[in-house]
């Protein structure tokens, strides 16, 4: 499953493509992560969901809400990002 644009919650993203993007990418490395850029926002949800295995919109959507709600300020890159995410999945989903 791939998750879109159209299947974002939220409306206040950026949507500036900017050089450090992982749009040609495929693995959350050090690049600076950005939470209100919706491309880099849809790319950790996608990298996530599919590290998770089968997984839901319902999943993508419970991953932007614990990006916009939750992610803490020291979460500065794609990989920071993407390992808090595991950590804080696996806390609610037990």
């Amino acid at each position: 499953m791939i998750f879109l644009k159209e299947h974002l919650r939220k409306s206040n993203y950026e949507w500036e493509v900017k050089l450090n993007h992982s749009i040609q990418n495929n693995t959350p490395d050090r690049r600076i992560f950005n939470r209100f850029n919706g491309y880099q926002v849809l790319f950790i949800i996608n990298c996530f969901g599919s590290s998770l295995g089968k997984w839901t919109f319902t999943d993508g959507h419970r991953i932007e809400e614990l990006i916009s709600t939750q992610l803490p300020q020291d979460a500065k890159s794609e990989l920071s990002v993407f390992n808090w995410l595991r950590g804080i999945y696996l806390y609610y989903n037990n």
